[in-house]
């Protein structure tokens, strides 16, 4: 196949159904042969419906283990508290498991739940919902926000929630027919379980006719998902322009690896046909006018802004270099002189430009980019010309700087090896760099990874790691059980410096952190490490309001913002909303306002959708009353679970400081001022062993007296546990188990 296009340089110029040659010879023509093997093992009924202000007020539950399906009331209790997306998750989940629950018992769920504003084509960024389950990752609940089309189509079929419990034996395709009322479980054993082939399959598959492949969406994830622990999901829809699917991801901590153990090969859903007033909001005209606002500013700012319509997030790898924030060889340092071959500029032109990417109807952000004509050079699908939905941002630092990978092409290939097998790609990042380093500095060598070569910049041994993982076999294995079980694994086996290897391994409560260098912004390792899930950007990125544009001077403004973003983002898991809309462009006098780092203008944005939705007139206070609803009840949830206090909170030490010399080198001058005004010690009367050793306690006591003064602001005890005054105000004193748990740990 790659010598069919052999010399053809436009990859813009290509749609990938014009390119994805083999899938349709090999896959798409034995479709008949290949429904024909499924049986069916249930069906049941339903009457679909259209939500009213939002909600449908139903839910549907399947045990994919009895078979038994069942709809469940959303009760006003359930809205009152817990809003939609994220908190309807949390709150079945409680339900749902026990505090000895385990994630690979049947009791564990996945729960997929688009919000009351989810699905409207008004705003940009407004197709998403949120993902729930139990990880293998950190064993607490995690939540991932997805696009796609599924949630949207789900709500459109007349459900505010999917609840998955049970495991099968058998592989499984969960089919819902949204036009139909029809639901059916079937044992499907012939499908490939890779998402970019499996996801066009089951598209064509499950449509009545060709205009019908737009209201499929398929969840699935792959075949490194069945030998991990970090699987994800991938969530479709039907690009018509391409004339193929395309991915988004539910990626953090291991959703995809239940969905696995579960038996589910893929969630199918046919909705009905989208138009803009599905949700039945109450004031549909105040939706409209505040979209268009937003689209007129994207239209004019964002050419001078993020440029976000022709690179996606990818656009701040060269700045992230520029502020020694862009993490290379695991974190170690800010930057890289190769950087150029990875920066923007370079995903313009790579990225196809010709064609409107936006994961759901009306996002004019358009952010979703696409790479096609890549030629795939190693693993099952060698020669294959497909196109890749990338990369994003997190892709280009984790997948390549990180990693010291500054190639183009087999960065591509690398984020699309991850997508397709059903593997996280900022896990796999961090991953990457940590075993890199490890054998740097001869924690690993070739006997102990068995033959693979893994320096720095080696992108085919990655890649030959990543498909070993995905066949089950070799040091892929032990790559694909995360940072945390890989430093427990090397300490165990005497392979190096304990210390060194906890300071070096960059995970928290076992998730891997994302790509930003945290060491000079204390509210940033903050935002990492206090998160409830694990170190995730989604929660509070602020880096440029604290280490740029020096806006937090104070520990008591860190600890304000650490209060205030965490639960603004948490909105837009409860509510169905994409966050970029929000700050990846701005009004053009946002400057001038009193607090610019909130984007206020934007947050009346969404008050107002919001609002109208239900028939409220919504204040800041109003969005930080709920959401601090949702992130306590999480952190109680978190205690239950056997995590979720103070000592779960702590960070490692490379995401704080230099770890090595080489890394105190790096930055020295930076440090010894540090020594020097804000320590007390004239650093020239210390060697270099004593400098590190010096600057470590400082900056481990800096970010103690942090926790201390977050905590304190987010009505916790120091132990990081919701006091029962704090839960009473919130209104989650209606819940026996959650005071109790409170009370017992000292709250």
């Amino acid at each position: 196949m790659a010598n069919v296009y052999e010399g053809l340089t436009d990859y813009p110029a290509f749609h990938r159904a014009e390119v994805n040659y083999k899938i349709r010879t090999e896959y798409l023509e034995h479709l008949q042969e290949q429904r024909a093997s499924h049986k069916l093992l249930k069906e049941w009924t339903f009457t679909p419906s259209l939500p009213e202000k939002g909600y449908t007020n139903r839910t549907l539950y399947i045990n994919v283990g009895t078979l038994e399906i069942q709809e469940k009331e959303v009760t006003q209790q359930m809205k009152d508290i817990f809003t939609g997306g994220r908190g309807f998750g949390m709150w079945y989940l409680w339900n749902a498991v026990t505090p000895q629950t385990k994630w690979n018992d049947p009791e564990n769920e996945i729960i997929i739940t688009p919000g009351p504003v989810s699905g409207i084509t008004q705003y940009p960024g407004s197709g998403k919902s949120l993902v729930v389950s139990l990880s293998p990752q950190t064993e607490i609940p995690i939540d991932s926000n997805v696009g796609g089309y599924f949630g949207p189509l789900l709500k459109f079929s007349g459900f505010d929630c999917l609840e998955i419990q049970g495991k099968s034996d058998r592989e499984l395709i969960v089919f819902i027919d949204g036009q139909k009322g029809i639901l059916r479980v079937e044992d499907a054993p012939a499908e490939p379980v890779d998402s970019h082939v499996l996801a066009e399959i089951l598209t064509h598959m499950y449509a009545e006719s060709e205009e019908d492949r737009v209201n499929i969406s398929v969840v699935s994830a792959g075949s490194a998902a069945d030998h991990s622990l970090i699987g994800m999901l991938n969530f479709s829809w039907f690009d018509k322009r391409r004339g193929c699917i395309r991915l988004k991801q539910a990626g953090r901590g291991g959703i995809g690896t239940v969905f696995r153990d579960k038996k589910i090969k893929a969630l199918v859903i046919r909705g009905r046909e989208v138009k803009g007033d599905l949700n039945h909001p109450v004031d549909f005209e105040t939706i409209a006018k505040t979209g268009i606002k937003l689209h007129k500013e994207l239209r004019e700012n964002d050419p001078s802004m993020c440029l976000m319509r022709r690179n996606g997030t990818a656009h701040i790898v060269e700045i992230m270099d520029a502020y020694d924030l862009l993490p290379t060889h695991n974190f170690q340092y800010g930057g890289h002189p190769e950087v150029h071959k990875i920066a923007s500029y370079v995903w313009d032109q790579r990225c196809t430009q010709r064609t409107t990417d936006g994961c759901w109807y009306g996002c004019s952000m358009a952010c979703a980019k696409g790479a096609d004509g890549v030629v795939l050079q190693t693993g099952p699908y060698k020669g294959h010309m497909v196109t890749v939905d990338g990369p994003e941002y997190e892709n280009a630092a984790g997948l390549g700087s990180n990693a010291g990978i500054f190639e183009p092409e087999p960065l591509l290939e690398l984020n699309f090896y991850c997508d397709t097998y059903g593997i996280c790609t900022i896990t796999w990042g961090t991953i990457a760099a940590f075993i890199m380093e490890c054998y740097q500095r001869g924690i690993l060598n070739k006997e102990r990874t068995g033959g693979l070569d893994l320096t720095w910049g080696n992108w085919r041994d990655d890649l030959e790691m990543m498909h070993q993982c995905a066949r089950g076999e070799g040091f892929g294995l032990i790559a694909g059980q995360g940072v945390k079980k890989m430093k427990e694994m090397f300490i165990e086996k005497g392979w190096g410096d304990p210390q060194l290897i906890e300071d070096i391994g960059m995970e928290n409560k076992g998730l891997e952190y994302s790509q930003y260098l945290s060491k000079e912004s204390l509210a940033q390792q903050g935002g990492y490490a206090l998160t409830n899930k694990g170190p995730q950007h989604d929660e509070a990125w602020l880096i440029f309001m604290d280490m740029v544009n020096k806006q937090l001077p104070t520990f008591e403004d860190k600890a304000e913002a650490l209060y205030y973003f965490p639960l603004w983002r948490t909105w837009f898991g409860l509510q169905g909303w994409c966050k970029l809309p929000w700050n990846d462009v701005a009004p053009r006098n946002n400057h001038l306002t009193a607090e610019p780092a909130k984007i206020p203008e934007h947050v009346q944005n969404y008050l107002d959708i919001a609002g109208a939705m239900v028939g409220k007139k919504y204040t800041s206070e109003d969005m930080l009353l709920q959401s601090a609803r949702v992130y306590n009840f999480q952190r109680i949830f978190n205690i239950r679970m056997g995590k979720g206090l103070r000592i779960h909170d702590k960070a490692p030490y490379r995401s704080q400081g230099p770890v090595t010399k080489e890394e105190y080198e790096s930055r020295q001058e930076r440090y010894e001022k540090e020594l020097r005004e804000q320590v007390g010690i004239d650093p020239s009367t210390l060697t270099l062993e004593e400098k590190i050793a010096a600057t470590r306690k400082f900056r481990t006591d800096r970010y103690s007296k942090l926790v201390d003064t977050v905590y304190t602001r987010r009505g916790w005890t120091l132990d990081g546990v919701p006091t029962q005054a704090r839960l009473k105000e919130l209104g989650l004193d209606v819940f026996p188990e959650v005071m109790e748990i409170s009370k017992t740990h000292g709250g």
